[in-house]
């Protein structure tokens, strides 16, 4: 199994600039390049697609700050009889 499980800190508009390019390539029904922290991965979603969208937020008492975050998750199946066809190509380091 492949997994491209990376996080950085960015600006909220260089966010939103990674998000538009993201959203661009499904539109175009092209294969989607994720790259971040060094890594990349090129994925061919097709329909039908999941799309998973979550809004949290953590805080306990004492606390000074409240832990807020959105996670969105994109499901797909993909025909695969070996697993080479059903495991990511990542590229780059750790």
């Amino acid at each position: 199994m492949g997994e491209l499980e990376t996080e950085e800190r960015r600006t909220r508009a260089e966010v939103a600039t990674y998000l538009h390019r993201l959203a661009d390539q499904l539109e175009e029904d092209d294969p989607v390049t994720l790259e971040l922290g060094g890594r990349r991965v090129t994925l061919d979603p097709v329909d039908p697609i999941t799309f998973k969208l979550e809004g949290e937020s953590d805080w306990a008492e004492g606390d000074s700050e409240a832990k807020q975050s959105i996670e969105f998750e994109l499901v797909w199946w993909r025909d695969a009889t070996t697993a080479e066809e059903g495991t990511l190509d990542v590229q780059g380091s750790k």
